[in-house]
């Protein structure tokens, strides 16, 4: 069983939801990021989704968008990411899933970066531009690595679509909240429950719902539906702000301990 596998069955266990933020490595620099980490860990984080800087972002919104622009400004390398996670083995953080364009895997050649990213410490991959009609090979290198490629599924995603993702995910299915890019929203659609609802009839993933949700108060409404919440642009708005790596930790511990409470008091829609 891989890392977040086990986290699932731990929170589902526990019947609550769990939480993962969503970082840009590197924003500003790799000192800031290894704080940050540090203090999602110490905030309850369940799991966190480290975002690898893309000049051409597939989904993200202006928020993430700018922190990926700080970074490639810094100079941030991949292998400064994976210097900066491998440094990180010893810290007893929860399991780090790499949120990565496939152009980047492709560049650095997919079954190296995939073994790299494991020996570092990576324990999951979410690839948003990879179709899951086109990611056996990535599928296969990943699982001979134990780690899991998780996939995204959207309100668009066609029956079909939504078969062959159900497939090739492994660890939770992504799903995304609206049709968009990210960013931070105070309501989450109607539909989205139906959609939910309509995922657990057709697979035991887990569900975690991410692009959309700001904080705290968006959890309840999720409860009995999924099985965990990612936030994305609320907490890189707020880390954006810190003068300091150690203003930037605090601030993710305070997020991640509010959303940690939030998640607690919300049963997922698995059962044990």
């Amino acid at each position: 069983m891989t890392r977040v596998a086990q986290v699932f069955q731990q929170t589902v266990a526990a019947e609550r939801m769990a939480f993962m933020p969503f970082i840009t490595a590197g924003d500003p620099d790799t000192a800031t990021t290894r704080e940050v980490l540090l203090g999602l860990r110490d905030g309850g984080a369940d799991l966190i989704e480290l975002g690898f800087p893309y000049s051409d972002p597939i989904a993200d919104g202006p928020v993430i968008q700018a922190s990926y622009t700080r970074a490639l400004e810094n100079g941030i390398t991949v292998r400064q990411i994976m210097d900066l996670m491998t440094g990180l083995k010893d810290a007893q953080l929860p399991p780090v899933l790499a949120m990565v364009s496939f152009a980047i895997m492709f560049r650095h050649g997919v079954s190296s970066f995939i073994r790299d990213a494991a020996d570092a410490g990576f324990s999951g991959l979410i690839i948003p531009d990879l179709p899951a009609d086109e990611a056996a090979e990535t599928a296969e290198a990943a699982q001979a690595a134990d780690i899991d490629l998780v996939q995204l599924i959207a309100p668009t995603t066609t029956e079909r679509r939504t078969e062959q993702i159900l497939t090739a995910s492994s660890g939770f299915l992504y799903c995304i909240s609206v049709a968009g890019t990210t960013g931070a929203r105070t309501e989450l659609p109607e539909e989205l429950s139906t959609q939910l609802k309509s995922l657990r009839a057709g697979s035991r993933l887990p569900l975690a719902v991410g692009f959309g949700i700001s904080g705290p108060d968006q959890v309840a409404a999720l409860a009995g539906v999924a099985d965990g919440v990612i936030v994305g642009s609320a907490i890189v708005r707020q880390l954006a702000k810190a003068a300091s790596p150690a203003d930037a930790a605090a601030a993710a511990r305070e997020f991640a301990a509010a959303m940690s409470q939030a998640v607690a008091a919300a049963k997922p829609s698995l059962q044990r």
